[in-house]
């Protein structure tokens, strides 16, 4: 049985535009590092060029593709004693970037997990953004098809805090239209792109609004911050309506009834036996037809 003291996973958060961000300790702890998995080792190697730093570490490429079989190779070199800096293109390690199946590995082996912070595009977009800050959710990247995309917005319908998204740029315009027309196009939202950097932009207006403006202007890194909602006031056959549109999209009926129940306040078993009523009415009026 092996004595040797384990390493350590450092989880490494890089600027997310401004070089200028990083903190003497994350330029210290990539200066001492022995091995580097780097989300991208070019990107790593012009960050360390543009912050002066020479190293010796063994750097190895540690990213979606490659990470799951990568992973235990780490775990190895933890495991002899040298500490593992996981460092991705931007920001912190592990959220919405490589770094979370290292860190769950790791302590499934006793092995000690720290961090080096800095900035991140979360809060730095949501302290910017003008929406409500004292209570807020992180949804990271929703799915890149339409349908369930539209389902997870769905679960934002009745959401009261703050929501922060991340989003590529060429399928920014869809993720706004999808939110538009589920959360509606007057709730408040922000674009925040290129944050840090000199093209910087912050965009705040209503979520049909800024649909319009990124099909032309969407640019760069992405974070949308959408207000939360609000008390809704509903008629019981607006809430059977907006059920017949989440069920469309490939919900469950029960799940739609209880969900817009919960957002517009309107009776479950009330909304339940008036979806089923609207269900019986239009497979009646199909028979006629046939």
């Amino acid at each position: 049985m092996s004595t040797t003291q384990p390493g350590r996973v450092i989880l490494a958060g890089t600027p997310i535009g401004d070089r200028r961000s990083a903190s003497p300790a994350l330029i210290d702890t990539l200066r001492d590092a022995r091995i580097i998995a780097a989300e991208d080792t070019r990107r790593l190697r012009d960050l360390l060029r543009s912050l002066d730093i020479e190293t010796s570490a063994h750097v190895v490429s540690y990213f979606e593709g490659n990470e799951s079989a990568r992973t235990s190779e780490l775990i190895d070199c933890l495991l002899d004693g040298d500490d593992v800096v996981v460092a991705t293109d931007a920001g912190m390690p592990s959220v919405s970037d490589p770094g979370y199946r290292l860190v769950s590995a790791a302590i499934e082996h006793g092995i000690v997990v720290t961090a080096v912070p800095g900035p991140t595009a979360v809060t730095t977009a949501l302290a910017i953004s003008g929406m409500p800050t004292d209570r807020f959710c992180f949804e990271g990247f929703l799915p890149r098809k339409s349908g369930e995309r539209r389902r997870r917005l769905a679960e934002l319908a009745e959401e009261p805090r703050t929501a922060v998204l991340y989003e590529a740029p060429h399928r920014l315009a869809d993720l706004l239209d999808d939110a538009a027309d589920i959360l509606g196009s007057d709730r408040r939202a922000a674009v925040c792109r290129e944050l840090t950097k000199t093209y910087e932009e912050v965009r705040r207006g209503g979520l049909g609004e800024l649909a319009d403006w990124a099909r032309d202007h969407a640019r760069g890194e992405i974070t949308v911050v959408i207000e939360g909602a609000h008390a809704v006031v509903m008629s019981l056959d607006e809430a059977v309506t907006m059920v017949a549109e989440l069920t469309t999209d490939g919900m469950k009926r029960s799940k739609a009834v209880a969900q817009v129940a919960r957002a517009t306040g309107v009776d479950r078993h009330d909304l339940y036996d008036a979806t089923q009523n609207a269900v019986a009415t239009d497979k009646v009026a199909a028979d006629k037809e046939e």
